[in-house]
Formats: C-alpha cells, sequence, structure tokens
C-alpha cells in the first residue's frame, strides 16, 4: 500500500490530529490509533498516558504507521503538546519529565504523585467521557502562565506569552496580538497550566520569538 503525503498525524493545540505537510520540534503517542494501512481510525486515544518525546533518541530508528506499533504524532513545539494534553516521556525526555513532574507537584500543593496517578489526573481534565474530543477549560485571561493555550474570539488557537497572543498554525507562531481582558476558554489542562505556573517552561517554536 502507498503511503499518502502527508500523514494524518500533526496534533493541533485542541487535541486533534491532521494531515498537513509539518512536523515540528516534538513527536509523541497515545497508543495504535492506525489500522493495517495508514488511516487512523475512529478512536483518538488508547491509553492514558500520552507523552511527549524527543525526535532522535539513543540512534533508534521507525518506519512511521507501521501496523500494530504506536501512532507516531507530532506537535509545533512542546507547548502544543502540553495544550493537547500530554506531557514529557520519563525514558526519552527524563530531565524534563522530572521537572514538569517537580513543577506539577508544586503547583498542585499535594504530594508528588507517581507517573499512572499523574495520567489519571491529566486524563480527567482533557477527555470528555464518552466522546472522542478533549475538554476545555474557562479562566482569567490576566492568571494564565506562559506557554499556555487559549482560544481567541475567532475560535483560534493562541499561546500566552508576555502580555500578547501569539496564534498558532502547523508552521509557526503568526504576529504577536494584546492580550485581552476578562475570561479565556483555555485549551491547556489546569494540571499543565499549574505545572508552567510553577516555573515549567516548555520549549517553543522559533516562531514565537520572531
Amino acid at each position: 500500500m502507498q503511503r499518502p503525503s502527508p500523514l494524518q498525524n500533526r496534533v493541533t493545540p485542541t487535541g486533534e490530529i491532521e494531515a498537513v505537510p509539518a512536523r515540528g520540534l516534538y513527536t509523541g503517542n497515545r497508543g495504535v490509533l492506525h489500522g493495517d494501512g495508514y488511516t487512523l481510525g475512529a478512536a483518538r486515544w488508547k491509553h492514558r498516558n500520552w507523552i511527549i518525546c524527543a525526535l532522535a533518541f539513543k540512534g533508534r530508528r521507525r518506519a512511521l504507521m507501521t501496523p500494530r506499533r504506536w501512532t507516531e504524532l507530532f506537535f509545533l513545539d512542546e507547548a502544543v503538546a502540553l495544550a493537547a494534553g500530554h506531557r514529557p516521556c520519563a525514558e526519552c525526555r527524563r530531565a524534563a519529565y522530572n521537572s514538569w513532574m517537580a513543577a506539577v507537584t508544586e503547583g498542585l500543593g499535594r504530594p508528588r504523585p507517581a507517573a499512572p496517578e499523574a495520567d489519571r489526573l491529566l486524563h480527567q481534565e482533557r477527555a470528555v467521557p464518552g466522546a472522542r474530543r478533549l475538554k476545555t477549560h474557562v479562566a482569567a485571561m490576566a492568571g494564565l502562565p506562559d506557554g499556555a493555550f487559549v482560544l481567541t474570539a475567532e475560535g483560534q488557537p493562541a499561546l500566552t506569552l508576555g502580555d500578547s497572543l501569539r496564534p498558532w498554525t502547523h508552521f509557526g507562531y503568526g504576529p504577536p496580538v494584546a492580550r485581552p481582558k476578562g475570561q479565556a476558554r483555555l485549551l491547556t489542562p489546569p494540571m499543565n497550566v499549574a505545572a508552567l505556573r510553577a516555573g515549567y517552561r516548555p520549549t517553543l517554536h522559533p516562531s514565537a520569538a520572531a
């Protein structure tokens, strides 16, 4: 079977998986989402431990969408992956995982959870029970830390950065716009927002600094 191009494996800040010719800075997975071909099935996750992985680790190589192997997903940057409900991998990104876990522990003000418990709590915040879509939350725009994602009034995902928002695309961020006041439709799960507020600094695409 000829592999289509592009594959449907690029994740948006809202958690959707789309087919666009852009890869991004990170990969990750939610389990086996494709069949024997290169087409995704109806499921958008098969387990709770959604992780953010490095593109290169110990020289390992994978053929994309190998049957019965986990589906490789790609994110523009780490902030997008956090917004979609993922967290750093404890194997290929151990230092980032430890930093994230320490920030989660401080941000939640509770004993450090084991990884399965952290994944369970994060899953409660991101997944709509019985549906194939992710939750959104409501938060005060003024209190959101850098690295969180919101929906603009036009329904566009945007990154909070300083006193501005940076509109997102699969290929990078657009010019900054002033951060509005009032309530925001929050995409990043509260647990990941707590980690950002406690000092976790996700890697951002270079266009965020343009």
